[in-house]
C-alpha cells in the first residue's frame, strides 16, 4: 500500500485528519482547539456534527462560536453524497481564504449501507480537495464504532489524531483507492424483489416504480421524486449503452429500494457527488438521482453500472 507521504493529501495548503476520541471532553477540547486556532489565523469555519455535538463545541468556544458556522450532520449529510456540495459552496464562499472544516459523517446509528456510502465520502473527499487550502477534521468514536469502521478510518484519512498525537497513516490509500467495504459489488438484492428489463420505453418502468413506491406508503411528493430518480438513472441506459437495463424493486418496513442495471460504465468517481456547471452536457441526471434521494449507491466497472437507490418509508401516525 503507498506511504502517506506519497499524497497529495498530506502535504501542501489540505489536509485531512481523522480524529480517534472516546470522551465527551476529548471530543469537545479537541474540536474547539482546532477550529480555535483556526479563527485565530483569520480562518472560516464550519462544523457539521450530530445535533448533540453542537452544544458541546459551542460551549468549550465561548465567545468564539459565534464565529462558527454550524449544521446538524444527521440532516445535511443524512444522504453521504450530499456533504461534498455543502463543504464546497463554502469553500467558494471564501474563495482565496483557507478554511476549516470539522465533518462526521460516520455515527453509531448508521445503517450499513449509510456506512459504505459515508466511507466512499471520506475516501472521495481526499479527491474532491486535493489541492484546496483547506484543513477538515473528521471526529470518530471509538467508544462506539466497530473495528472495522475504524479500520477503514485509517484508510481514508491520510493524518490522524489520536490520544493527543498526531501522525500519519500507514493505512491510507491514495486518492481513487476506495477501502473494499465501498468499492466492492453490492449485496445482493432479496429474493422476493421484483424485476423488470427495458429497452426503448420508460413509462412502464415509471409506472412500476409510482405502483410500489404508493403501496409501500410514500406521499405523492416522495414516490413522484423516486420515480423521477429511478427514471433519469434508467435514461441513462437509454443515452450511453445499446443493450437492455433491469429494474428491480424491493421494500422493508423502513425503506423502498429501486435498482437499475445496465452495461455502461461511470468513469468519474465524483458523478452525483458535484454540482455540475449550468453549461454542461452532462452529469444533472446523476446530481439530481444524489439529490431527491435519501441514499444512493452506485457501483461501476468494466461489467456494468448499477444505481441502488434508497427511500425511507414515514412511520406511521399513531391513533392518538
Amino acid at each position: 500500500m503507498a506511504e502517506a507521504a506519497q499524497s497529495p493529501a498530506t502535504a501542501g495548503a489540505f489536509r485531512h485528519v481523522g480524529f480517534f476520541y472516546r470522551t465527551p471532553a476529548d471530543y469537545a477540547d479537541t474540536v474547539a482547539e482546532f477550529l480555535g486556532a483556526g479563527l485565530a489565523a483569520d480562518e472560516p469555519a464550519f462544523a457539521a456534527v450530530p445535533p448533540d455535538k453542537i452544544s458541546l463545541i459551542a460551549d468549550a468556544l465561548g465567545a468564539g462560536a459565534r464565529h462558527v458556522e454550524f449544521a446538524d450532520i444527521t440532516e445535511i449529510g443524512r444522504n453521504p453524497a450530499w456533504i461534498i456540495p455543502w463543504v464546497q459552496a463554502f469553500t467558494d464562499r471564501y474563495y482565496g481564504r483557507r478554511v476549516r472544516y470539522v465533518g462526521e459523517p460516520i455515527w453509531a446509528a448508521r445503517g450499513l449501507a449509510e456506512l459504505r456510502e459515508a466511507t466512499k465520502h471520506e475516501a472521495l473527499i481526499n479527491l474532491a480537495f486535493a489541492g484546496a487550502d483547506a484543513e477538515i477534521l473528521c471526529p470518530y468514536d471509538t467508544a462506539a464504532l466497530g473495528p472495522a469502521v475504524l479500520a477503514d478510518a485509517r484508510r481514508t484519512h491520510p493524518l490522524l489524531l489520536s490520544d493527543g498525537r498526531p501522525g500519519t497513516s500507514r493505512d491510507y490509500a491514495v486518492p481513487l483507492h476506495l477501502p473494499s467495504s465501498c468499492s466492492h459489488p453490492l449485496p445482493a438484492p432479496p429474493y422476493i424483489a421484483m424485476s423488470y428489463t427495458y429497452r426503448t420505453d420508460l413509462s412502464r418502468v415509471r409506472a412500476l416504480v409510482l405502483k410500489h413506491a404508493k403501496e409501500a406508503g410514500l406521499p405523492d411528493a416522495r414516490a413522484n421524486d423516486l420515480v423521477l430518480a429511478v427514471s433519469e438513472a434508467a435514461a441513462n441506459t437509454l443515452r450511453h449503452t445499446r443493450s437492455s437495463g433491469t429494474l428491480t424493486i424491493w421494500q422493508d418496513t423502513d425503506e423502498i429500494v429501486c435498482e437499475i442495471h445496465d452495461e455502461g460504465v461511470i468513469t468519474d468517481p465524483l458523478a452525483g457527488r458535484r454540482r455540475p456547471p449550468p453549461d454542461a452536457l452532462g452529469g444533472h441526471g446523476l446530481w439530481l438521482v444524489h439529490q431527491v434521494c435519501d441514499l444512493v449507491e452506485l457501483r461501476s466497472d468494466s461489467t456494468g453500472t448499477t444505481i441502488r437507490m434508497h427511500m425511507s418509508i414515514p412511520l406511521p401516525r399513531s391513533a392518538g
